[in-house]
């Protein structure tokens, strides 16, 4: 074992009982590259973060500039700095008329801190609905809101008043009330497998909430910021929410999140009580200018469409009677396989092999597909080859 590892297992937190243990050298565009020299291809993108890939040029300089020019100077929504108010207004311009003000956070479960925060605020309500087996974070409030009780039971008691219903069930939605301050859902359920809404499910949930006066929470931390073949992926299902969580992508792999609604109800955070949100490092110049970036590029490349065409590619190159189907859109899929065993056989054997998949939180007979916005045909295809290749060594 290097004294990398040995420090690595000795002094740093892990997460998990076997990580993989990858040592870093450095990385690039679509791959990573360990300390003897060895490639990795990355179908994963740091769990969807790394949208334009790995030391993007445009990224890297945006960075490099804004540490020449000023770092952290003041709490968030203090003093006036261009690339904050750049990004704000970029994001506001992706989005309808009621969704301009754009509160920066440090990630995406602050996002969702902030939105359930706004909610209760808007609407002096205190019940919050949220999907079974969804995820939207890991601190209290956000996993107060997340429903799989075996990530939860150690923790509790956690924050009360939260109700969970089905996703994608209608008669569910009789559970939303005027007791109802806000719905939460992930526009397509992350750790549950990547299941999206079906039959205008979203659209009746919102229809369901303006009837009893509550708000609709969408959470794109993972299907925003062109993942799922538009710039946010409720714009694929007829619907607009009252609020948006986002994160992950957003930052090209610097750490962002931010939640979204419009000027009214957010003006609210600001008294009553006085600071009713904040945030020392929230916005911080050098991420946010990273995050500017990163959108800007996005939106002026024609990666929207490129996310659902190099869809196509997956979907035709991945095919083997072992896969039972692929779930998702655009760049966001799993690859559901006929037992949790044999997932995870297939992606640590992929990772000696030097493809880099992962596991989903909640569906352990999926994998986790998630590449950079701008991986090549060529490297998706070398990616499926090499997955049939290692199924047939190992089914």
């Amino acid at each position: 074992m290097s004294n990398l590892k040995a420090d690595f297992y000795q002094y740093q937190a892990q997460t998990s009982s076997h990580p993989f243990a990858l040592e870093v050298s450095h990385a690039k565009g679509s791959y990573i590259y360990d300390t003897s020299g060895k490639k990795y291809l990355d179908f994963v993108a740091g769990v969807s973060a790394n949208s334009l890939g790995h030391n993007h040029p445009k990224v890297s300089e945006a960075i490099k500039n804004q540490v020449d020019t000023y770092a952290h100077v003041m709490v968030y929504g203090e003093f006036i700095q261009q690339p904050q108010v750049d990004l704000c207004k970029l994001l506001a311009s992706t989005l309808p008329e009621n969704l301009q003000a754009v509160y920066i956070t440090n990630s995406g479960t602050e996002a969702t801190e902030g939105a359930l925060k706004l909610a209760k605020r808007v609407t002096n309500r205190s019940e919050i609905i949220a999907a079974k087996n969804s995820y939207h974070g890991n601190t209290m409030g956000a996993m107060s809101v997340s429903g799989v009780e075996r990530q939860n039971a150690a923790f509790r008691p956690l924050i009360p008043g939260t109700k969970f219903i089905a996703f994608n069930c209608e008669f569910c939605l009789q559970q939303i009330t005027t007791n109802t301050a806000a719905v939460i859902l992930e526009t397509i359920q992350g750790g549950a497998g990547f299941i999206e809404p079906q039959n205008g499910y979203l659209s009746k949930v919102k229809k369901r909430c303006q009837e009893v006066g509550a708000l609709l929470i969408l959470d794109e931390i993972q299907t925003g910021i062109g993942r799922t073949g538009t710039f946010w992926g409720f714009k694929n299902y007829n619907v607009v929410p009252d609020i948006i969580i986002t994160g992950k992508g957003l930052g090209g792999g610097m750490p962002i999140g931010a939640f979204i609604a419009s000027s009214e109800h957010m003006s609210l955070l600001k008294d009553n009580p006085k600071l009713g949100h904040i945030s020392t490092f929230a916005g911080h110049p050098i991420i946010a200018a990273a995050a500017l970036a990163t959108v800007t590029e996005i939106l002026d490349k024609q990666y929207l469409s490129e996310s659902l065409r190099k869809e196509k590619i997956i979907r035709k190159h991945l095919q083997h009677p072992v896969i039972t189907e692929i779930r998702g859109k655009g760049l966001m899929l799993a690859a559901i396989v006929e037992s949790p065993e044999l997932a995870a056989k297939i992606v640590l054997k992929c990772l000696d092999r030097g493809l880099i998949l992962f596991f989903l939180l909640f569906e352990p007979k999926a994998m986790r597909i998630t590449p950079p916005l701008t991986i090549s045909d060529e490297e998706l295809i070398e990616g499926c080859q090499l997955i049939l290749e290692v199924i047939e060594e190992v089914s």
